[in-house]
C-alpha cells in the first residue's frame, strides 16, 4: 500500500485538482494531474459504483493500482497531485505487469 503521506487527506485537495488540473485519457482510466506546493506528491485512486456494484470489488481495483503506484514511487520525484479514475472492470483482472506499464507511461506522459 502507498504511505499515507502520498495519500489525499481531503476532499478538498482532491476537488482542486479536478477543477483545475491536466487530463490524461486511456480506454480504461485516466490521469488527472496538477503542481502543487507541498513538496512531495499525492495520489488518489477514484473508482466509480458504475464500474463495479460490490465495495469489495472496487477496493480490490484501487489496492492493485496503489500498489502499481507505490513500485513507481521512486521512478518519479514531481510534485503534483494525481487522481487516477478507473473507467473499466478489467483492471481487478490484468496481469500486473501490464497495470505497472499503463500507470507508468501515463506519468511519462504527465512530465511532458
Amino acid at each position: 500500500m502507498l504511505q499515507k503521506k502520498f495519500r489525499f487527506h481531503s476532499r478538498g485537495g482532491v476537488r482542486y485538482t479536478y477543477a483545475h488540473g491536466k487530463t490524461i485519457r486511456t480506454p480504461k482510466f485516466s490521469l488527472i494531474y496538477n503542481d502543487n506546493s507541498r513538496g512531495f506528491q499525492r495520489f488518489a485512486v477514484v473508482v466509480s459504483k458504475k464500474v463495479e456494484k460490490t465495495a469489495v470489488a472496487r477496493n480490490r481495483i484501487r489496492r492493485r493500482v496503489y500498489e502499481a503506484l507505490r513500485l513507481e514511487l521512486p521512478n518519479y520525484d514531481l510534485k503534483r497531485d494525481h487522481i487516477f479514475i478507473v473507467y473499466n472492470k478489467d483492471i481487478a483482472t490484468m496481469d500486473f505487469s501490464e497495470l505497472r506499464e499503463q500507470i507508468h507511461s501515463l506519468l511519462e506522459q504527465s512530465m511532458v
